[in-house]
């Protein structure tokens, strides 16, 4: 069973950066499409971006495009996400995970997840 870890969250104002990083128990975490989601406290748990297996296919929620990169390193067994010009409302609590189905952007479809890494945006 894959293990999975957020680290690189924090506080940030609004139009700075921040790199997520997701770190995988196993190099297993090669065999599963990778995503990010977000959640808001008393919201759903929101799709943020996926990745391929390989990393050569990934895609992005309207919200995050032309300002997140997703990308994985499998000789790290690690996948990150790339945040740019941050907004408030980008505020939330990001988790990454694991599934099998590529291109799906619902949190039903993801079996294994890390615990979370809150990101803060102050304007």
């Amino acid at each position: 069973q894959v293990q999975l870890e957020e680290s690189g969250g924090g506080l940030v104002q609004a139009e700075g950066s921040l790199r997520l990083s997701c770190a995988a128990s196993t190099s297993a975490f090669s065999r599963y499409v990778g995503g990010w989601f977000r959640q808001i406290p008393g919201k759903e748990r929101e799709f943020v971006a996926g990745i391929s297996r390989t990393g050569s296919s990934t895609y992005y929620a309207d919200s995050a495009k032309g300002r997140f990169t997703i990308s994985r390193d499998g000789a790290k067994n690690t996948m990150y996400l790339q945040m740019n010009s941050l907004k408030p409302e980008d505020t939330a609590v990001y988790y990454c995970a694991a599934g099998n189905l590529l291109g799906s952007r619902s949190s039903s479809t993801y079996n294994t997840w890390g615990q979370g890494t809150q990101v803060t945006v102050s304007s």
